[in-house]
């Protein structure tokens, strides 16, 4: 197993991957259109956000060649990046082809950060500079929050970095851990269960009729959030049943305030310390 990260193809992956789906996102009304149905309100929504609306078309009566592109493209990158993604020092050890994908899903959402800094960076100074603020920063902040909250949760679950409190459960036996989590698990199932058994119908008809955000810049937040709410919340479940699985054998851990120092930054830092007293010398 690889225990080196940072490659250019994993950092290019990841943005090829982002830049496709924002393209679909953004033309989805296109694929709605012509597979769904017609509806003149959206088929006007298009006609307004069409990024490239002087290509012929190449299936139906609104998708173009760059739309098939990136439809085609999306599927083969998250491919090429769970195949290409390499683990970190400090990342856990399980390395399955799921947990490939919620790590490459943590790519993605590291991308998305850098994003959602430009963006509001660029809002920042239009505004208090150049006096001139923008009519779609505010809200694709949001959107981009919204994906990075939800994809983030996928990757700590993998990671087994979200919050937990171990005072009782490192005194348990370990037979007794075993079934806190099995019982832990089973809850995320059920929730994530009765969340999509709920709410597929409202995200279903959020997503075909395209509802918009109702602002200036009108992004499609409720379209792409609420059926996107029920795919991650669906595969931290299913994640969280891996993590029940791989870790049943394992030995018990015990957790104390050592494991929030990082060693090999400590390294980093000694190895400094040592070079800028030397330099003095």
């Amino acid at each position: 197993m690889q225990e080196k990260s940072g490659s250019l193809v994993e950092w290019l992956v990841p943005l090829g991957f982002i830049f496709c789906g924002s393209w679909l996102i953004w033309h989805m009304p296109a694929f709605i259109l012509d597979w769904g149905g017609h509806a003149d309100q959206l088929a006007a929504h298009f006609a307004r956000v069409d990024v490239t609306p002087n290509m012929p078309v190449v299936m139906g009566a609104h998708i173009d060649v760059f739309d098939l592109l990136a439809f085609v493209l999306l599927p083969v990158l998250a491919v090429v990046g769970i195949l290409t993604v390499r683990r970190a020092p400090m990342e856990f050890e399980a390395w399955g082809p799921l947990d490939r994908t919620a790590v490459f899903v943590g790519r993605v959402t590291m991308m998305l950060i850098v994003l959602l800094m430009c963006v509001m960076l660029y809002e920042v100074f239009t505004r208090y500079v150049l006096a001139s603020g923008t009519l779609w920063a505010n809200e694709l902040s949001l959107w981009l929050a919204g994906f990075i909250f939800l994809c983030s949760g996928l990757y700590a679950m993998q990671q087994r970095s979200h919050i937990r409190i171990f005072i009782i459960y490192d005194a348990m036996p370990r037979w007794l851990q075993h079934v806190c989590d099995v019982i832990s698990t089973l809850m995320i199932v059920t929730f994530a269960f009765f969340l999509f058994y709920g709410g597929y119908g409202e995200a279903f008809q959020k997503f075909a009729r395209w509802e918009l955000y109702g602002s200036a810049f009108n992004p499609p937040i409720p379209a792409t959030v609420k059926p996107a709410v029920l795919f991650i919340v669906s595969m931290v479940a299913v994640q969280s049943v891996i993590n029940l699985i791989a870790d049943w054998n394992t030995e018990p851990v015990v957790h104390t305030a050592a494991d929030d120092i990082d060693e090999d930054e400590i390294a980093r830092l000694r190895e400094a310390v040592g070079a800028d007293e030397a330099e003095q010398k």
